[in-house]
Formats: C-alpha cells, structure tokens, sequence
C-alpha cells in the first residue's frame, strides 16, 4: 500500500494520474540521514498555467514566501548611506553602491522609526535597545539581572503560526556568542545585546555561530555516523551528506524530467561546496587575536564567514527546512576588529566618530564591507531556481540596523533595505520616503501578512506600511 504523501517516512511518491505531481515534502533518506529537495517541477500544479490564487493583494505561486530579517550592529555613516532621489529615478549612495547589480530587486526605505529604541526616560544604553527592540518593538525592561523582560519577535511571531509546515519553525544565525547574563550596556542583559529573535517576553532565541553547528542542525550529525565506522578516519573527513541518501536520489532521478534532473545536480553540487568550506574551516582554525581565539570550525576571515552564514540560509530556504530566519552580522554595540580590512580599532569605538576624517572613513569602510556581503546574499537568491521563479522572487530580506547614526544614536531614518518580491506583492527597484518616525513595525504587521499570519497589531505598529506596491 502506498504511504500517503505526509508520512513522515515517505521517501518520495509520485502521485498517479496526468499531472505526476511530486509531494512537496519529500525527503531523501539513507542511514539515518533525511534530506529535502529545492522546489522541482514535478511538485508544482499546472505548471505552464495562470491558475492561481489571489493573496494580500498579491499573486501568489505554488512557492511559499520566505521571510529573512538581518540586523547589522552600530548604525552607518548616514551621510554616506542615505541615496539620492527617489522612486525608481535614484542613484544609489557610495555605501550602497555594491547593490548596484541586484538594485531591481531591493527597496531602501527611509523614515522608518523604532521609538522603543529611544531612552524614553531609561537613560543610555542605545546599543542594547536597538537589537532588543529592533524585531519586537518593544522597550526592553533595563535590567542587568534575570528579570529582563521585551516581548516576542516578529520572526518569532511568524514561526508561531506558519513554522509548523517546515523541519524547522525559524533558523537563529550569528557571527558572534549570545549571552544571557550580565551587563553589556548600561546596565541593560547582555541578552539584548546579544539577541534579536525573542520566543516571549523574557526568552531569546539562542543563534549558532558555528557553520558546522548549523550545517548539523539542517542535516543531522554526520560526523558521528561518520565515526560509527570503525578505522574510518578519511571517512570522516571525506564523506558527504548526498553520500548517505545516494540510493534514493538515484531512484528519485529515474522518474524526473531533464530540468528537474539538472535542478537536482546543481543542488547537489552547492551542498559539498558547502561542506568543504565547512571541513576547510575546520582544518584551518587560526587565532584572530591574541585574547579572542576562533573557536573550531568558524572561518578566521570574517568575510569567509558571514558568506557561509548566508549560504546556509539559502540552503535552508531552498530546501524548505524553514521559512523564518534570523541573522545577526553582529551584536549590538559589536566591537569586533575588522583585519581583513587593515582596521585594527574596534567598530563601536569608530562608530563614535566625532567627525574625525580618519575615523569616518574606516566607518565608511565597514558599511561598505556589510553591504557587499548582502549583496553577494542577494545576488544568489536572484540566482537560485525555486518552483516558477527564483528564492528571491518568493523572499523577503530585510537588512538594517536598530540605530541610523551611529555616531549620534539616533533611532529615525533607520538605515533599511528589503531585498525580494514576496510573491508579486512587493514591487522593487525604488526608493521608497516615509514620513518621519513612521513605525518600523508597520513594516513588519505588511510582512507578516505576507507568510500567510493572523496578525491584528504588532510591536508599536499602527497599522499596515503603505508603498510596498507602486
């Protein structure tokens, strides 16, 4: 008897009949290992036709809409962030400039505001409350004890409700460690420095900062199947993931089409250049500074890093393991040396600037440096197959950061980028001017419509954000 397409043991099922259809759920599995497939052809119906249904104003395809939020720490030099113009009559400003290939498909938003970034009455302490406040919208309790309180993330909101349809609700990435106890700013946690996504009020999502740890996450732990062999050590070393579930996705092959074929083939290829540059980071450890050792498996060059961080979103999102992500470049009030850019201060004592030439431009330099990596990011979701489009035709990718000026700490004119069309429900290519303080969270009630939410209010949003469609 054939097992139905939602068993979580089906391998794969063809159903019979004229349109072939292939469960969107199927996985691969061999050796304890399971692993899900891209968007193929043979999972989309009536591919080639126009019936489709109509969703928050939008025309939605059989691909569902993924959602990546990415907070970058300590603001820019706003001056050198902020284009000139608008619409799609714009010329991209010298931080953004490394957009300029993938400009079709990203807004730059200006005048969006998070108030709950602000003092309020709760004295210093900017850094903590942009990366608290910068996915809930809430002021964060100021605390440095255990009594910390904020409130859920709107990534987190979303993995509530619709996170249930993939292996994982959201995915949490980082470059550098969360903490969850004590004092990193001003007396506020270290946990709002530290954190973006919040499960509750009091919860943070722990992130992974380990490539290696998140490729586990995805696909289980191959290293220690890999050591169930006995004197297997070049096993160890030399074995893949597609090793494991190779049978089946020979048996898969044999009933797909050309294209679906080839699908398969560059998926298969982008998962062991995954896997080597994991292995590579692993062989390679190096020591960054003499007080900050890079733990094993993290790449000693941080462009290497943030760019296998964003590859195994991408992955997640290609296989439909999750739609929600989370990924924080860097931690509020970060202070990391930027090396590979001859920067030997740290990034919060630049931000601080004072107007200094020198120090403006190696501020100038790290925007930059951030943006590039985001481009690269955006670049391969254009690039990458998925159902009747592309990843980033069926994403939302927002990057920005909780301050504007990091120099000022100012939290209106957010420096906010959305890269993807949601499905056709986002028009891109523009420059997009708000009013001044308009909630960041007006964006967010829009986006979580977007996945498909029940959502009535959201942070200190009041109301959905008008201009995502020209």
């Amino acid at each position: 008897m054939t097992k139905p397409a939602n068993d979580p043991n089906t391998r794969f099922s063809i159903s019979s009949g004229r349109s072939a259809l292939l469960s969107r759920r199927t996985m691969l599995k061999g050796l304890g290992v399971s692993m899900a497939l891209p968007m193929l052809d043979a999972m989309l119906p009536g591919v080639g036709t126009n019936a489709i249904a109509q969703a928050a104003g939008a025309t939605e395809s059989a691909a569902p809409t993924r959602m990546a939020m990415i907070f970058a720490p300590n603001g820019v030099n706003y001056d050198h962030w902020l284009p000139q113009g608008e619409g799609r009559r714009y010329e991209l400003s010298p931080t953004l400039k490394p957009l300029e290939e993938v400009r079709k498909h990203i807004n730059v938003m200006t005048g969006l505001t998070l108030d709950k970034a602000r003092a309020n009455g709760d004295g210093p302490g900017d850094h903590a409350r942009s990366s608290a406040t910068f996915l809930t919208g809430r002021q964060a309790r100021k605390t440095s004890g255990n009594d910390i309180k904020i409130g859920i993330s709107v990534d987190q909101f979303a993995a509530q409700q619709v996170g249930g349809d993939t292996l994982l609700p959201s995915l949490e990435l980082g470059t550098e460690r969360g903490r969850r106890a004590g004092n990193c700013d001003s007396g506020y946690s270290c946990a709002y420095s530290t954190n973006v996504a919040w499960a509750d009020e009091d919860t943070p999502m722990p992130k992974m900062v380990n490539p290696a740890q998140v490729f586990g996450q995805l696909f289980g732990d191959i290293d220690k199947l890999n050591a169930a062999a006995e004197n297997e050590e070049r096993a160890r070393r030399r074995s893949s993931i597609l090793d494991y579930v190779m049978h089946d996705t020979q048996r898969l092959e044999r009933r797909l089409g050309k294209a679906d074929r080839n699908k398969i083939d560059e998926f298969q290829t982008s998962i062991r250049e995954i896997e080597r540059r994991i292995q590579q980071a692993r062989d390679g450890v190096e020591i960054e500074a003499p007080d900050m050792p890079a733990p094993e498996g993290i790449p000693a060059r941080l462009s290497e890093h943030v760019d296998l961080m964003y590859d195994l979103m991408l992955l997640a999102f290609r296989m439909d393991l999750t739609r929600v992500s989370t990924f924080m470049v860097g931690n509020g009030g970060s202070n990391r040396r930027f090396e590979e850019l001859g920067i030997r201060e740290g990034h919060h004592s630049l931000s601080h600037h004072r107007g200094k030439a020198d120090m403006v431009e190696k501020i100038r330099k790290i925007d930059r440096f951030y943006t590039e990596r985001f481009a690269r990011f955006v670049k391969k979701l254009s690039e990458t197959p998925d159902g009747d489009g592309t990843l980033l035709d069926h994403s939302m990718v927002l990057y920005g950061s909780g301050i504007s000026d990091g120099n000022i700490h100012d939290h209106h004119n957010l420096p906010i980028v959305m890269a993807g069309r949601a499905n056709g429900s986002i028009d891109t290519g523009r420059l997009v001017h708000y009013k001044r303080d308009t909630p960041l969270c007006n964006l967010y009630l829009s986006m979580l419509d977007r996945v498909g939410c029940d959502v009535a209010s959201f942070g200190d949003g009041t109301g959905r954000l008008d201009g995502l469609k020209a």
